[in-house]
């Protein structure tokens, strides 16, 4: 099978526009490593790329994609656990200063929780068993009958960022970092028709839309 033309394009797109731009940032990041400040736990929805909702540069952010930007809880348990390793590189190795988890609206990992019933895609049920580390909270939501599905698909995406927000402090790498003022927690959800996004108070675990 042929390499998508699609990639193809844009790779010439890049390699003559992009990389010939900045090509001495990318030979310091190959001579002398990574260093990113900040770690972005994101949805691996193809409409939500951190990278490009915070334009940031080569090297700039330590990307985490996956189902519905969770993050479970600490097991160390000898399984194959792909964003814990993640995160304790970016953590412990990288030190980075700050995690963001960042969420998006109308995400498709937080309707199949809320939605348990349908028939699961494969055989695996990667994805059903994967959310259902929101079924407790998928299952209050969905309880709440003034809401409408809406209303309750954009609750549970924001809930899911406090899930994964405390969920992170299960990792004593993080919540030692965390207490000592080195290590900072932020929510954040990206709303993919208005193109707007709402970080998450600290305190109080609202979010406001910034202006």
């Amino acid at each position: 099978m042929k390499f998508p033309e699609r990639l193809m394009d844009g790779y010439r797109v890049f390699r003559g526009e992009r990389f010939s731009h900045e090509q001495q940032r990318y030979r310091r990041l190959a001579d002398h490593g990574q260093t990113p400040e900040v770690m972005v736990i994101a949805c691996c929805d193809s409409r939500a790329a951190p990278e490009i909702i915070f334009d940031s540069a080569p090297g700039e952010i330590f990307a985490v994609r996956n189902v519905a930007n969770l993050v479970p809880p600490y097991e160390p348990d000898g399984a194959y656990h792909s964003t814990s390793a993640a995160l304790e590189f970016a953590v412990q190795s990288l030190k980075v200063k700050s995690i963001v988890v960042m969420g998006h609206g109308r995400c498709s990992g937080i309707e199949a929780a809320l939605n348990p019933t349908e028939e699961p895609l494969s055989p695996g049920d990667f994805i059903g068993k994967w959310m259902d580390l929101l079924k407790p909270a998928a299952a209050a939501i969905s309880s709440g009958g003034w809401m409408t599905s809406s209303e309750q698909q954009r609750a549970l995406e924001r809930v899911s960022i406090r899930y994964s927000i405390d969920n992170l402090r299960t990792f004593p790498c993080v919540k030692i970092l965390e207490d000592k003022k080195r290590l900072s927690l932020h929510g954040a959800w990206f709303d993919i028709a208005e193109g707007a996004l709402w970080t998450m108070d600290a305190q109080t675990g609202d979010f406001t839309q910034t202006r």
